[in-house]
């Protein structure tokens, strides 16, 4: 079964304040539709179509060749942003799975398990949804007395009955692509927005005798949509926490995780000891059984086993030596 990648990426990001497109603002040091980009890459059979909208040119230079560009030229909604993937995309693939950029702490593993329950049920449409308390804006999933997935409904669009529905859409979608396609010309425009809800394909499918299915998680962070700088703030502790933890598991100690910053592509040895305060750039990679000082800042640089990097020192493209001992407070550029 093959698997294409739609990721939508058209929006202003109005609420960030900021000249600057929203999937462009740096997280964790890299721009936010990265991670969505490495997870099309984990989980894609094909470059992913990213469907682009305001400053185009800038998101296009930003990503370079890692996917596909497709205009959204007038912002129409969602349904129509995804309709522009088709002329790129019909027959190429049996399956389509569309996420937002905007959702960058979604994982492969939970789009894998979604792909599978897809395909071992035979659905139309596989989504994922979240119970919270906070809707955030996001639709809500309204469902049967049976308990099956009936139709979505957006939070403008919903009734005071529907906004106290706690399960929420989630906005991860696996379709089947033969249906896909001629169904998104069937959507009508919302009478309240005039503008065309992806989200209505769920109703629509199961109109059409079409089997709908749902993946709850159980790890509400992965569903956080950025909106906001403090929700970019939020994003940013979620993927340093994730490191940390990966790190600490792979047998580094990290005296205080809260303190300390490490980019996802960093690498550092085991028995390695980080203190709080360190920040890990860029391309670094610190060898076995280091101690990183307090306020250590490494940015692109090599760190060879047994080394001792004392606390305050700034390093920016270096390598060190095994047993090398950097007395605290220097500061050293390649």
């Amino acid at each position: 079964m093959t698997t294409a990648i739609v990721i939508l990426a058209a929006g202003k990001g109005t609420r960030m304040k900021s000249d600057l497109p929203k999937v462009l603002h740096p997280l964790a040091g890299r721009p936010m539709l990265a991670y969505s980009l490495d997870l099309a890459d984990a989980v894609g059979d094909m470059p992913p179509v990213v469907i682009v909208g305001y400053k185009a040119e800038e998101v296009k230079a930003a990503v370079g060749p890692r996917a596909t560009f497709v205009v959204q030229a007038e912002q129409l909604g969602t349904g129509h942003a995804v309709m522009q993937a088709e002329s790129t995309l019909a027959g190429r693939a049996d399956t389509v799975v569309v996420y937002y950029a905007d959702m960058p702490l979604i994982t492969a593993e939970r789009v894998r398990r979604i792909q599978t329950l897809h395909r071992e049920t035979g659905a139309t449409i596989t989504m994922l949804t979240v119970i919270a308390d906070d809707p955030r804006g996001f639709g809500r999933l309204v469902r049967d007395e049976q308990g099956r997935a009936q139709f979505i409904v957006e939070e403008i669009e919903a009734t005071e009955e529907q906004k106290a529905i706690h399960e929420l859409n989630a906005s991860v979608y696996c379709f089947d692509a033969d249906w896909l396609w001629p169904a998104l010309h069937r959507i009508q425009p919302s009478p309240r927005k005039g503008e065309y809800y992806l989200t209505d394909l769920v109703g629509m499918a199961v109109e059409d005798g079409r089997k709908v299915e749902v993946i709850i998680t159980d790890t509400p962070e992965e569903v956080l949509g950025v909106n906001t700088r403090a929700h970019l703030a939020e994003a940013e502790r979620v993927v340093r926490m994730r490191k940390n933890r990966e790190l600490m598991l792979s047998g580094v100690t990290i005296i205080d995780p809260e303190t300390t910053y490490i980019q996802p592509g960093v690498q550092v040895g085991r028995d390695t000891t980080i203190w709080p305060g360190a920040v890990l750039w860029g391309d670094t990679q610190v060898g076995e059984s280091c101690v990183i000082g307090p306020n250590a800042v490494l940015t692109d640089v090599t760190v060879g086993a047994r080394s001792v990097i004392g606390a305050g020192v700034i390093a920016t493209g270096c390598d060190f030596p095994d047993d090398m001992d950097v007395p605290a407070g220097a500061i050293l550029q390649d």
